[in-house]
């Protein structure tokens, strides 16, 4: 007899394909869901049948929500849930203020591009006098 009843040795890969899927967004859902209709159309008719059943289909995938804050049961040790609640709240912050950086950092290359693309175009001669 097997270590592991049948339904964990399946379950498992499908709880694995569904995280990579979450972690892709909507369109690969889409993606997965059309691919399994030209495969096997029940399939793709199942895939749309838990997106719907599940809210992927109208929804951001709120498995991966970058606003949403995880949540793990109770330990049942009072001091290590406190702690790990700090530290999931100051990684939380962390991870906001980096991802801000992120965004300033972009808009400051896109900045500069943007000012290189003018001066480079205010220096060139004119292709078409008087037009």
């Amino acid at each position: 007899m097997p270590a592991y009843p049948m339904s964990s040795r399946v379950q498992g890969p499908l709880i694995r394909a569904r995280d990579w899927l979450d972690e892709r967004g909507k369109l690969a859902w889409i993606a997965a869901m059309i691919l399994g209709f030209v495969v096997f159309w029940p399939l793709g008719l199942a895939l749309l049948a838990y997106m719907i059943w599940s809210k992927r289909m109208f929804s951001c995938s709120h498995r991966h929500n970058r606003h949403a804050r995880y949540y793990a049961p109770s330990t049942g040790n009072s001091a290590f849930d406190a702690y790990r609640e700090e530290t999931l709240k100051r990684l939380e912050e962390e991870h906001r203020e980096f991802m801000d950086f992120l965004q300033k950092l972009r808009e400051a290359k896109d900045k500069a591009e943007f000012d290189q693309f003018m001066q480079s175009r205010n220096e060139k001669p004119d292709a078409y006098p008087g037009a």
